[in-house]
């Protein structure tokens, strides 16, 4: 049995992984799946060499994400990589959501419409801004405006989740994550 082992920043994406890696997951038997969220990025990154460390389970994968934020990316995945324990390097994979998660669901606002039952919010996946929303500063705050406020980060994230296209390649960062769990499930 292998372990796929999720370290997270939030519960929100907690609630969006709970719908969409199952379906990543469809074509792998054998696999157990684990959450673990912390509060906020500060407490991921004070306590994720602990865990790592404590973690006991053999044949385990674990995949650290967090979101950039406003901060430098390649330094944000640097760090997080640099506190990983050498033994769990070969089998740890940092990800992270640019510029945050809502990035994602503003590359798949066909998703956004369906999860949320708002009708017309997929007419907007032409305008400039969303065809790479990677580059949206504060995709949260986009992703609320779009929805007129109906969109909350954890109820939200579980129903858009439900309907994210797992191919879509609009936010880089999602395309990276995806492909980024295929590939740390064939290591080793």
């Amino acid at each position: 049995m292998t372990h796929l082992v999720f370290f997270l920043e939030e519960p929100s994406a907690e609630a969006l992984l709970k719908k969409i890696v199952p379906r990543l997951l469809v074509h792998y038997k054998n696999v157990s799946v684990y959450y673990i969220v912390f509060e906020g990025k500060q407490d991921l990154e004070k306590k994720l060499s602990k865990r790592l460390n404590g973690w006991r389970r053999p044949n385990s994968r674990f995949i650290v994400m967090r979101d950039q934020d406003m901060a430098d990316c390649k330094q944000v995945k640097s760090r997080l990589q640099d506190l990983c324990p050498n033994d769990k390097v070969p089998y740890t994979l940092v990800r992270i959501a640019c510029h945050e998660l809502e990035s994602w669901y503003l590359a798949d606002l066909q998703a956004v419409e369906q999860g949320l039952m708002i009708p017309g919010v997929a007419a907007y996946q032409n305008k400039k801004k969303y065809r790479n929303p990677d580059l949206i500063q504060k995709p949260s705050k986009e992703l609320q405006h779009l929805t007129k406020m109906v969109y909350q980060k954890i109820s939200g994230s579980r129903a858009i989740g439900e309907f994210l296209k797992l191919d879509n390649t609009r936010s880089k960062s999602f395309s990276v994550f995806v492909d980024g769990i295929e590939k740390i499930l064939r290591c080793g």
